[in-house]
C-alpha cells in the first residue's frame, strides 16, 4: 500500500482538501491517505467551513477529517508527503534527519506540468473564490498524482 500526507500550515484549508480529492480518485484499499498541519492551532477541528462547502459542491465529503499536526514520525509512515507552499516545504525538511527523509517532500503543484503557481495560496482569510481557486489548483494536482500513482503499480 502507497501512503501519501498532505500538509499544510493549520490543516484546516488546503491540506484537507487535497486529501479529500485526492480519496475520490484512487482506490483507497491501495492507497492510504492523510493530512497533517505544521502548526498546531486547530488540531482536533473539523476543516475549515468554507473547505467543507467547496469539496460538498464537487462531491466530497471532507466532515470525517479532524486537524493533526505533521510530526517526524511522519516520515516513516508516509511514501510521499506533498506542501501547499515554500513556507511549509522548509518547515517539513528542516524536520527530516535524512536525504531519504527529505526526498518524500514535495511542493504538490509541482507534479503539474505547464503551470504558472508553484505555491497553493491560503484561502484562509480570504473569500468563497479563493476556496475555490484551491480547489481547482488541487484538482488538477491529484489528477496527475492519482495518475502517477496508478503508473507506479
Amino acid at each position: 500500500m502507497i501512503k501519501v500526507l498532505m500538509v499544510c500550515l493549520g490543516n484546516i484549508c488546503r491540506s484537507p482538501l487535497a486529501e479529500g480529492i485526492l480519496r475520490s480518485k484512487v482506490d483507497s484499499d491501495k492507497i492510504f491517505l492523510d493530512s497533517a498541519g505544521t502548526g498546531a492551532w486547530h488540531v482536533g477541528h473539523l476543516p475549515d467551513k468554507r473547505s467543507i462547502e467547496v469539496a460538498k459542491r464537487n462531491g466530497i465529503d471532507i466532515t470525517y477529517q479532524r486537524a493533526r499536526q505533521f510530526s517526524e514520525d511522519d516520515f516513516d509512515s508516509f511514501d510521499l508527503i506533498y506542501v501547499m507552499d515554500k513556507e511549509n516545504l522548509k518547515a517539513v525538511q528542516s524536520m527530516a534527519l535524512t536525504k531519504e527523509q527529505r526526498d518524500k517532500v514535495h511542493l504538490i503543484l509541482d507534479v503539474v506540468k505547464g503551470t504558472k503557481y508553484r505555491e497553493v495560496p491560503d484561502p484562509y482569510y480570504g473569500g468563497e473564490q479563493g476556496f475555490d481557486f484551491v480547489f481547482q489548483l488541487l484538482n488538477e494536482a491529484c489528477d496527475q498524482i492519482a495518475n502517477n500513482l496508478l503508473n507506479e503499480k
